[in-house]
């Protein structure tokens, strides 16, 4: 990506141009407007294989290359994207075995996107064709910047073809043993035990319940197929030219595709995301969104799609306040965005998303949205220093999509309403609003660099990760663990001989039973200072071993019984959650945790309202404040005095936030001492 920000010498800025949408007439007014709002980078192609391939092998280039010319002559660089992600009609209505058939047994017809079966043959081979055109014809151009590889990548299929797919998958994974994928998937439970490779399928929906090692593999398979489909189209661009950044864009909290393994086969991860204005607390769950996508690879990202105002998804689709568009967009720089990308430049006429939101609404340039995106692209060049900087935390928050999986893939928990993203992130508030640096990791990640480690909904374990969690507290560390974790292992068989199987020995103490607890039911909790907090939803009988109680249930059935514990494991320790604390509870929880451990915040006695976050490079650091209150001003102290790249005023011990305000403070790095 180095190559890329030298290219546009400074943040991306722009969004997807869908000129196939459009009248001729309309594109030479686009050109100059983008000029005049300072984008210099666009996506352009992701939905136009209908416009490009009209007809089968029949290509028509003439509109894409006279666009590609007029934005080079521009001086906009191209994100080209591989239109696959919407299949013309002609390939569904000629080949309908492309099209996915839902677990449910329907036919997901032609119509919306991504209808398509992701390990059709067929599918793939149009695909390819289309890429390898684009391939040949645009490698070269000199507006050409980066490849888009199809775009949001979901479809899931149960078709004959995907069924095949899947025994492939499972054969490759269990060494083509039965035995081996029979005991992996427990089928001695309701006499599941299969005798020949035909007999297995995808988890079809049930009349009831199905076997969750079974439902398991088939979502790890999904996702498998699904990335399949993004290398083969990626090699094919590649193998025309390798200089240029190819990647897709992740969407947020998405389940059916483990951004861990797709990180790795990209040259940088992307995000779209679309946080819901009529949502107060939309902002924890996109700085956690922003951290991951930062941590995927370790690296900064891009911000490839968000909303300039509304957008057509939600029940209401409420318009983003003013403000609130640019507090966003620096919210993603703070947490490592090398870029503000939109969906879309120009809005639509017609489609669904008709009044979805763009740069450049359907009034024109007298809409407040296009003034706010042009002040925007205006203001960006301020902080061109810290575009490429980096991150670095002392705290790390697991999020693994095997944890994900293992816990919400099927029926038969102790409750089945979990929500693990929720979890992740309610874990995930305390130290945003504490103004904690963190990082994300998942079971393969290394943990050394770190002193505290958040484990949160983890009931699905690996082997590996146990091991490294061990190494991580016994060598110093402080593991903060929620209720319900460690109970299964990767094939979500429980682990013996009683829970929780794997972190026993972390949180030195067993648990006998897991209570949730009915509705409306709560319970109070009473800590060693004599505070008490109001729980409910989920209690857990602990029986310490080597762990001390720090909270006890204060009322009903396991009144008395220990709450929160506390263990020495080596040279760290473990605090073990065994119920749900409310918000409060939980915020001082985790912050007393990590203090303890010896991690100070970006900044001291800031709002819970204010962000904080950092970025760095050789040779300064820059601290990011973001105040998001749309009333209330505040004053921040500042630990070192630097200069606001934004106002380009200086900053001494502290500064003054406006509601809605943005400070970027710029600050020498310290140099060491040379050696004597």
């Amino acid at each position: 990506m180095a190559g890329l920000r030298a290219r546009l010498r400074g943040f991306a800025f722009g969004g997807d141009y869908n000129p196939e949408q459009w009248d001729r007439a309309v594109w030479d007014e686009d050109v100059a407007l983008m000029r005049r709002a300072g984008v210099n980078l666009v996506t352009l192609g992701v939905f136009a294989w209908a416009s490009l391939e009209p007809e089968p092998g029949r290509f028509e280039f003439g509109w894409l290359d006279e666009v590609m010319d007029l934005l080079h002559a521009g001086g906009i660089a191209v994100d080209l994207a591989t239109p696959t992600a919407a299949p013309p009609v002609w390939l569904s209505h000629g080949h309908p075995e492309v099209l996915p058939v839902m677990e449910d047994g329907k036919t997901f017809g032609f119509g919306n996107r991504l209808h398509y079966d992701p390990t059709s043959p067929r599918y793939r081979q149009h695909a390819a064709r289309i890429t390898t055109a684009l391939a040949e014809r645009y490698s070269g151009h000199p507006a050409l910047a980066m490849w888009h590889i199809s775009n949001e990548y979901g479809p899931i299929a149960y078709t004959p073809g995907a069924a095949a797919a899947f025994r492939d998958w499972l054969r490759r994974r269990y060494g083509d043993d039965l035995d081996a994928l029979n005991d992996a998937w427990y089928t001695r439970f309701w006499s599941q035990r299969y005798t020949s490779w035909d007999q297995v399928a995808p988890p079809e929906l049930p009349r009831s319940w199905s076997n969750p090692a079974r439902r398991l593999d088939f979502q790890r398979f999904a996702s498998d197929a699904l990335r399949e489909c993004f290398i083969s189209e990626r090699d094919i661009v590649r193998s025309y030219r390798d200089d240029l950044p190819v990647l897709t864009n992740f969407m947020r909290f998405y389940r059916h595709a483990d951004y861990w393994r797709w990180a790795a086969e990209q040259d940088a991860v992307a995000l779209d995301i679309y946080p819901d204005p009529g949502r107060d607390d939309s902002r924890v769950a996109a700085a956690l969104n922003f951290d991951l996508m930062r941590s995927l690879r370790g690296q900064p990202w891009i911000l490839m799609e968000q909303a300039a105002s509304a957008v057509s998804q939600w029940r209401v689709n409420n318009v983003k306040p003013p403000g609130r568009m640019r507090l966003g967009s620096y919210q993603a720089i703070a947490h490592g965005a090398d870029s503000v990308m939109y969906f879309q430049w120009r809005a639509s006429r017609g489609g669904h998303e008709r009044f979805h939101s763009a740069m450049l609404p359907h009034s024109g340039t007298g809409a407040r949205t296009w003034r706010e995106v042009e002040a925007l692209g205006a203001e960006l060049p301020r902080i061109a220093e810290a575009l490429g900087s980096g991150s670095r935390a002392e705290i790390a928050v697991l999020f693994d999509w095997d944890a994900w999986w293992g816990l919400e893939t099927a029926y038969g928990l102790p409750r089945n309403d979990f929500d693990y993203p929720g979890m992740v992130t309610d874990h995930y508030r305390p130290l945003l609003e504490g103004h904690f640096a963190a990082d994300v990791v998942s079971f393969d990640s290394d943990l050394s660099r770190y002193r505290v480690l958040v484990v949160a909904g983890a009931h699905l374990v690996s082997d590996g990760f146990v091991a490294r969690l061990e190494r991580f507290v016994a060598a110093g560390g402080t593991l903060l663990c929620s209720y319900f974790c460690g109970v299964v292992d990767p094939h979500n068989q429980v682990r013996q001989p009683a829970y929780p199987g794997a972190f026993r020995g972390l949180i030195g103490a067993y648990i006998d039973e897991y209570w949730p607890a009915r509705d409306g039911e709560t319970f109070e909790v009473r800590f060693a200072d004599g505070t008490t907090s109001v729980c409910d939803w989920w209690q857990e009988s602990i029986h310490p071993e080597s762990a001390r109680a720090v909270a006890w249930y204060a009322s009903g059935s396991l009144s008395g019984r220990p709450a929160v514990i506390q263990n020495p494991f080596g040279s760290g320790r473990v605090v073990y959650v065994g119920t749900r604390l409310p918000p409060a509870t939980l915020h001082d929880t985790v912050l007393a945790t990590v203090r303890d451990a010896g991690v100070a915040p970006l900044v001291e006695a800031a709002p819970d309202f204010v962000e904080a976050a950092r970025r760095g490079n050789e040779h300064a650091e820059f601290l990011f404040l973001l105040n998001h209150s749309d009333t209330r001003t505040a004053r921040v102290a500042v630990p070192a005095p630097g200069v606001d790249l934004l106002t380009g005023v200086a900053v001494g011990d502290h500064v003054s936030l406006d509601p809605l305000a943005v400070a970027v403070i710029r600050t020498e790095r310290q140099r060491q001492p040379a050696a004597t």
